[in-house]
């Protein structure tokens, strides 16, 4: 249904530049009335530079009316000689005149044009641009986290781990939707258009060296084959996987799942919750929004912790990270904290 995620099709060996319109690095948006006022002031200054350098050297200078050259007179000569019309009434004589429209004018011409036809040629030149953002960006890019999927889930995902202090540059979104992709350039992030269930458009994402993988997709049967070529791709990464069956959770494990989310269980029991006792399905939403009120953390055990106990700490423990395995605080092994161990603990916002 979905092909071999195995097959290479070859998309991560093709030149940077086919990559464009698949691959897209988010770019600073400038109004184009602020663009095209400093192109318009760039060019007013290079016509008086021009004038400028004229009327310093206007005795080099013959005029058709033989009276002496004014700064009108080599405004108007700079303005005919930068847009290359040249009528000739006026021309330069001497050797330095004539080395000056060399050396001085000629490039204040070439830069004059440039401007002019500035928007076509950034037109023009927008695919090399990008072509070059995209071979420096996938030289570069390491320990980055891929969501595939821009939905709703694919979304919240990504404004938690942005409240949590991820950086734009290190999520890349995978969808197959175009709108769903526009929306999360404008947001800064990098792109990939294509599907995730091939492991050539997982590569083309940076996968190999990723340091997590969310999967938010729509199907269970898509997040399935998507984490199976993931885990294929990166054997240490963190896959965290959403999926809307709880009973397809073990497969999702098989394929290579960290954690697996049941939203609709979750949200299900969110809402039967919300009809008994409202002020605690609250307090869920204020753990799970880092901007405000609480949040759940995570930090290492400090040097003068270790030894104690987490239920005498000044924050309110919820659990030990130990070898990798959350262990509950409460239960035995966790009375005495161990170097290398983690706390998750609650936090207040802002701090």
């Amino acid at each position: 249904m979905f092909g071999d995620p195995r097959s290479p099709v070859g998309l991560n060996t093709r030149p940077d530049y086919s990559l464009v319109g698949l691959l897209r690095i988010p770019v600073v948006q400038t109004s184009p009335w602020i663009s095209l006022a400093r192109r318009v002031l760039f060019a007013t200054a290079l016509l008086f530079t021009a004038a400028t350098v004229v009327y310093i050297g206007r005795d080099g200078y013959s005029n058709s009316t033989d009276a002496e050259l004014t700064y009108l007179d080599a405004l108007y000569y700079a303005t005919v000689s930068l847009s290359t019309t040249g009528y000739g009434d006026i021309a330069p004589l001497t050797p330095s005149a004539r080395l000056a429209n060399t050396i001085i004018i000629t490039p204040l011409r070439i830069l004059f044009l440039i401007v002019l036809v500035g928007t076509t040629l950034s037109v023009l030149t927008e695919r090399s641009r990008q072509a070059f953002k995209i071979q420096r960006w996938r030289h570069t890019v390491r320990n980055h986290t891929v969501v595939v999927g821009y939905g709703t889930k694919g979304r919240t995902a990504i404004d938690a781990m942005i409240g949590d202090g991820v950086k734009q540059s290190d999520i890349v979104v995978v969808d197959t939707d175009q709108l769903a992709l526009e929306a999360a350039e404008a947001a800064g992030l990098v792109t990939v258009h294509g599907s995730a269930t091939k492991s050539d458009v997982l590569r083309l994402t940076g996968v190999q060296r990723a340091a997590s993988v969310v999967v938010a997709t729509n199907r269970d049967d898509t997040a399935v084959l998507v984490t199976l070529t993931a885990r294929e791709l990166n054997k240490s990464a963190k896959i965290v996987v959403a999926i809307r069956e709880s009973e397809n959770t073990h497969l999702v494990r098989q394929s290579g799942a960290d954690s697996v989310v049941v939203s609709s269980e979750t949200a299900g029991r969110l809402l039967g919750i919300a009809t008994t006792t409202p002020t605690v399905v609250e307090m869920m939403e204020d753990l799970l929004t880092p901007e405000q009120g609480f949040a759940v953390a995570e930090r290492e055990v400090e040097p003068g912790e270790i030894g104690g106990s987490p239920r005498h700490l000044r924050e309110i423990v919820l659990g030990v990270v130990r070898a990798g395995e959350l262990i509950r605080v409460g239960e035995p092994s966790v009375d005495a904290l161990e170097s290398g161990d983690k706390l998750l603990y609650i936090r207040r916002t802002g701090k």
